[in-house]
């Protein structure tokens, strides 16, 4: 072992490495590392290979199993890729039970971010000047996403470590997994993008982007005349899967019987019968899709309203205008009448 930590010294003296020596150890550590060397993790990387072997093999609590650690964890100091994306050994890791997010297969796995590696994300997302962008706006699902932080900026988390965030009394590490996740995620795409260009780009829920073009176009063109079924295909049935993947599945279920995607729409009584809950429940769980579109999707009340305007020029149109302001009224309701509707329902 001391010619494997001979061999890394004399690699790490390379002045590329220069800027990495002053990090402590256990910035090159994961959260699901066995037999970590946790008296020497404090020490900065310059003073670990400014002392001697048989110094650090004395230290108290380092045997030779995390010796071991000590070397690969140095060793990852060398790596160009970050660590979270290499792995120690197999014979220096606890095994790791295997659930249907991996790194295997390009999937967020919170166990593998290290303190490197979310150097590199925060890095990634100040370059593009994405800080002021919402969690909410970019998560996978905000089922997944602490409802108060829906509307926090990633720049919240831009000057933290993983350390000062797992300090914050408010953050379990399910509400951290959540936030690495939209890191991860904005990585993916940021990542491969030029950090020197006049271009700029916006990341938006995919249904939502495909929602805007679509409106786009047809304010754009000289029609006139649009039907329930193109308003039902490129406007009501992407919203709802919209809603489906950030809510419970029952309540898109509830907005598909309310707005007669396939039947005729059921009123709020008969809902809140089959579902056996009182109206005013059936009302909370309606502001709930209001509070998705808030931050999916805010933009999207000036551009309903603008085709609502064009739709409502031709007589012909009343009943695509009709399904078009249901859709509207439940994802942007006006607040005093919504308060009204809650209070009959009580």
């Amino acid at each position: 072992m001391f010619s494997s930590f001979e061999e890394v010294r004399k690699t790490l003296q390379d002045d590329r490495f220069a800027e990495r020596l002053d990090k402590p150890l256990a910035f090159w550590a994961l959260p699901n590392d066995r037999r970590l060397p946790l008296a020497l993790l404090g020490r900065s990387v310059n003073d670990l290979l400014a002392t001697p072997f048989d110094e650090l093999t004395a230290t108290r609590g380092i045997g030779q199993k995390k010796v071991c650690t000590l070397v690969a964890l140095l060793k990852r100091v060398t790596e160009d890729t970050p660590p979270g994306k290499t792995m120690l050994p197999d014979f220096e890791q606890a095994p790791v039970k295997k659930t249907h997010q991996e790194t295997t297969n390009g999937k967020f796995a919170p166990t593998v971010v290290s303190e490197a590696l979310w150097t590199e994300w925060r890095d990634v997302v100040r370059t593009h000047q994405f800080g002021s962008v919402k969690l909410g706006r970019l998560a996978v699902s905000l089922r997944s996403l602490p409802t108060v932080i829906w509307h926090t900026p990633l720049e919240f988390y831009l000057d933290k470590t993983l350390a000062e965030i797992r300090s914050l009394r408010t953050h379990g590490e399910k509400r951290i997994h959540a936030v690495l996740e939209v890191f991860f995620e904005v990585n993916k795409i940021l990542s491969a993008l030029p950090s020197q260009t006049s271009l700029t780009i916006q990341l938006v829920p995919k249904r939502i982007h495909d929602v805007e073009e679509w409106i786009d176009r047809v304010l754009a063109s000289e029609t006139t005349s649009l039907s329930v079924s193109e308003i039902k295909q490129q406007i009501v049935i992407p919203l709802i899967d919209q809603i489906r993947n950030d809510l419970d599945p029952m309540v898109a279920d509830l907005v598909e019987g309310r707005l007669g995607i396939d039947t005729e729409p059921q009123s709020v009584r008969a809902q809140s019968r089959e579902v056996g809950v009182t109206r005013a429940r059936i009302y909370q769980l309606y502001e709930d899709c209001a509070k998705v579109m808030e931050v999916r999707w805010p933009e999207g009340e000036a551009k309903l309203k603008v085709l609502m305007s064009k739709l409502l020029v031709k007589e012909k149109n009343k009943a695509s205008a009709g399904l078009l302001s249901a859709v509207f009224d439940l994802c942007y309701p006006d607040s005093e009448r919504q308060a009204e509707e809650n209070s009959d329902a009580k």
